[in-house]
């Protein structure tokens, strides 16, 4: 009896020293015996279970959806977490296509309270909105009912988002709510009341806004974008309610933006509050236009010390600038410079339009130079 449980013994304890290895190596593979995820199925309870098991990890942890294209229901993966953890999509998860099939309208994958979050693997989110985007009048209606997005990033701090594709998403693709410190290298970005978002080396192709800020945002830095086709990029839609908090520090550099019906803007909410948002130290630099409608367009919210700097190519529209700021907020330090555009079309040569402003203009071409202004 007794030398049984010698011999038992150190085979138990082999047994358990592997199983300690296998949890602190700290990769959660869904397709593992453990969650049971499998490919062309269903992997929203696998993938729950795995990030709860992640988020519990006491050590950096990953979790891996393999390749594969899975269906995926969709969930808000919430913090807090006790360490970091790296989402790693290698192919491919796909939404219901119908809204009513997911756990909320107006969401299908959400990131919730989290720090240190790495989001990657090369994967698509692919969010099957054929259906619900042709229902979508969010741009001018501000009273819709809102619809899912593919990827929502709540209160997500000092993380990476980096080689991942969201595809036919039913409304934006990416949205950035509370966030700071967060590096986002993926496509159809809006972002609101956040802070430190740093958005590179990306390629974007959608139905509108290829970037959006939103009110609240400060220090977001925009650079290496390829965006087309689409709307540009734009600060705004702004002055949608009388209590948007102001917008500051927008850096936009080294873009380029092809086929798109605007270039870089600041645009404003229809019919906005006469007091409207705050928009100050906002900087468009080394951006290239490739037939794009309306290259340079700003709108009627207040605007203070703006630069367009070194802004070339060519406009499909005849207006290659339009600075038209509101009467009763007049747009305040403007300095358009190095502004070279050539226009393609046949309505004449190009031109300029601004109103309510007087900038200050360095190397640019009497008809880009606010040719028709009040």
């Amino acid at each position: 009896m007794d030398l049984k449980q010698k011999n038992i013994l150190p085979m138990f304890m082999s047994l358990l020293l592997v199983s300690t290895s296998n949890v602190q190596s700290g990769v959660y593979d869904v397709t593992s015996a453990n969650y049971g995820g499998k490919a062309n199925s269903d992997i929203t309870q696998a993938l729950s279970k795995a990030w709860t098991d992640a988020c519990a990890s006491t050590s950096a942890s990953k979790i891996v959806v393999p390749s594969g294209t899975y269906k995926f229901i969709g969930a808000t993966f919430k913090g807090q977490c006790k360490a970091a953890i790296e989402f790693q999509l290698k192919d491919t998860v796909q939404a219901p296509e119908h809204i009513k099939d997911l756990p909320k309208e107006d969401t299908w994958v959400a990131f919730e309270r989290i720090d240190g979050l790495t989001l990657s693997g090369g994967g698509t989110f692919d969010g099957q909105g054929a259906i619900a985007s042709k229902q979508n009048d969010c741009h001018k209606n501000k009273d819709c009912k809102s619809k899912a997005v593919n990827l929502r990033f709540n209160s997500v701090t000092n993380s990476i988002i980096r080689d991942i594709t969201t595809k036919d998403s039913k409304n934006f693709h990416v949205n950035l709510m509370g966030c700071k410190n967060l590096s986002v290298n993926t496509d159809g970005i809006h972002m609101g009341r956040s802070s430190g978002i740093n958005i590179t080396d990306t390629t974007i192709g959608t139905g509108d806004d290829c970037i959006s800020i939103g009110h609240g945002t400060n220090q977001p830095h925009v650079t290496n974008v390829k965006c087309g086709p689409g709307h540009g990029i734009s600060i705004g839609s702004l002055g949608r309610t009388e209590d948007e908090e102001p917008v500051s520090g927008i850096f936009i550099k080294n873009c380029t933006i092809t086929n798109t019906d605007n270039g870089v803007r600041i645009k404003t909410w229809p019919a906005s509050p006469a007091k409207g948002t705050v928009v100050s130290d906002v900087h468009f630099e080394d951006i290239i236009m490739d037939n794009v409608k309306n290259p340079l367009v700003s709108s009627k919210v207040k605007i203070s010390d703006v630069s367009f700097k070194n802004i070339r190519g060519s406009s499909s529209g005849p207006v290659g600038i339009k600075l038209l700021c509101s009467g009763k907020l007049p747009c305040e330090n403007v300095k358009p410079s190095d502004i070279d555009l050539t226009y393609t079309g046949d309505k004449g040569s190009i031109t300029s339009d601004c109103k309510h402003v007087k900038p200050t203009i360095n190397n640019v071409a009497k008809p880009l130079a606010c040719a028709t202004s009040s």
